[in-house]
């Protein structure tokens, strides 16, 4: 079927018209593409990236000032301004033993759990997972990031032990054999960068208090247990928690050296209780995205097969996924409001990223007074949705389908379109029964509701951005919000 204006209109709900007018507009004026990497996180989302590269190709823009594409402009994107210096590295997460399992999809967790054994596609290869006997959980909080809460809780009956470093009672720790109280940013020292387009810092991130409450950072936590393990020379080197940042740092005063940025001492750098600052040379200020790819494409070729922006790949092509073919696609999601679930579920989701925290990090904090309705995570629904089915702003809503229901606060709000409902990701779990799976989430964790399964036979990602749902003015007996309660005897 050709993809014309047409075609486009009939999925998107946008005019056709207009969007002709949009394609003549970007074709007529310079035009940056600018995309999050968080549109990915969806069937086929990999799809929409390739896509968004394919439009800034064929306007010919690429290379040019203000013109082409970007993405995650916020942090990650080479198109801000690049501040000359150098960049402090972490610890060496090592080298795994020999003959230990592929690693997996970090969105196949749970799939990897209920099916030892099964072989999955992934990125070209085949990936087989490992029977699971224990995990370890640092530094993550698998029962916030995975889609699929409720399967993920029957996922994780299958292990024999299961071990958290965390500071506080997530669901991830209350899902746990073993947790060890790890410290928070205020109980050690550490380094960090930051900035904006037209600077870079580096912080000395001095210990506030002692570490409280029997808690160790997660460096002591490992050395530890490696001395338990007769190896605790060879994951320390020899250096404790002072020696590491000052390598990091040293390591990041060379790189500068060689760039010609004179850095002060280590021990002057973490006395003086101040920030060292990378100046933004002009030249890197008026830098352009792929310019010298432009200008000789031969002398500067890209990181692919053929050094060229491939809008068709012939590696990818060669790998003969259904669900990725070798050129970018439309494809229908899994859910969608077109789909034959939509009889029962009419309703679209959206998630997102809350505004008020980073992820499930502060909802267990005051600031949830802020953004909270009802004492549960918002649902913003259009008026039109929510005046048939008598729900008010602020009013309590059951939002459910065949995986889970939640229980949520009632936005009501011309912000999202007719037949779409919108709730952040984040909010932590918070099962109304513990033993009854399937049970009211009282806190309103939205991956109660997505389907869990990969992006494509590529990535293998999540799928956290969309589901088909139906919601109801809850009208049960009053439940009260126990997400960031500490277990008795804790």
């Amino acid at each position: 079927m050709a993809k014309t204006a047409e075609w486009a209109a009939d999925i998107s709900g946008v005019d056709a018209d207009t969007l002709r007018q949009l394609a003549r507009e970007m074709a007529k004026h310079r035009t940056m593409i600018m995309g999050g990497w968080g549109i990915q996180r969806q069937h086929h989302g990999e799809q929409q990236h390739w896509l968004l590269v394919t439009v800034a190709a064929m306007l010919g823009q690429i290379g040019l000032p203000g013109g082409g594409f970007g993405f995650s402009y916020h942090y990650s994107s080479g198109g801000s301004p690049t501040a000359k210096g150098g960049i402090i590295a972490g610890i060496s997460a090592g080298n795994a033993p020999k003959n230990s399992p592929a690693p997996i999809p970090v969105a196949r967790i749970a799939e990897c759990l209920s099916n030892p054994g099964k072989t999955i596609d992934f990125n070209g290869a085949k990936v087989t997972y490992p029977e699971v006997k224990m995990i370890y959980v640092a530094g993550g909080n698998t029962f916030h990031q995975h889609q699929d809460t409720n399967n993920l809780v029957k996922a994780w009956q299958r292990p024999d032990t299961i071990v958290v470093n965390e500071p506080y009672w997530t669901a991830t720790a209350k899902h746990a054999d073993i947790v060890l109280p790890a410290t928070t940013s205020y109980e050690r020292n550490d380094l960090e960068m930051g900035g904006d387009y037209s600077q870079l810092y580096v912080f000395p991130m001095h210990q506030c208090v002692p570490p409280q409450h029997e808690s160790r950072s997660d460096f002591d936590i490992f050395s530890a247990m490696a001395a338990r393990l007769g190896v605790q020379e060879a994951f320390t080197e020899g250096k404790d928690e002072t020696q590491w940042l000052k390598g990091m740092y040293d390591d990041m005063k060379n790189q500068a050296r060689a760039a010609r940025v004179a850095l002060p001492p280590f021990d002057m750098f973490w006395q003086s209780n101040n920030y060292v600052r990378f100046p933004v040379p002009e030249a890197n200020k008026q830098w352009v995205r792929f310019a010298d790819y432009r200008d000789n494409p031969l002398l500067n070729p890209l990181g692919t097969p053929s050094g060229k922006i491939e809008i068709y790949s012939d590696a990818i092509a060669k790998m003969h996924y259904e669900d990725c073919p070798g050129i970018p696609t439309w494809m229908p999601p899994h859910e969608w409001y077109r789909g034959p679930e939509a009889a029962k579920y009419p309703l679209s989701l959206n998630t997102a990223h809350p505004t008020n925290r980073l992820h499930s990090q502060l909802d267990n904090t005051p600031l949830r007074e802020k953004y909270a309705v009802a004492d549960r995570e918002a649902i913003l629904i259009r008026p039109q949705d929510a005046q048939p089915r008598g729900i008010s702003g602020g009013d309590l809503v059951r939002a459910f389908n065949d995986r889970g229901q939640i229980l949520v606060g009632a936005v009501v709000s011309e912000d999202v379109r007719p037949g779409v409902v919108r709730i952040s990701e984040g909010a932590w779990f918070d099962p109304a029964d513990p033993a009854q799976p399937g049970s009211l989430c009282k806190n309103g964790n939205v991956n109660c509701l997505t389907f869990d399964i990969g992006s494509s036979s590529l990535a293998q990602g999540n799928c956290g951005q969309m589901a088909q749902l139906q919601i109801e003015k809850y009208r049960g007996p009053v439940l009260k919000n126990t997400a960031h309660a500490v277990p008795q005897g804790a």
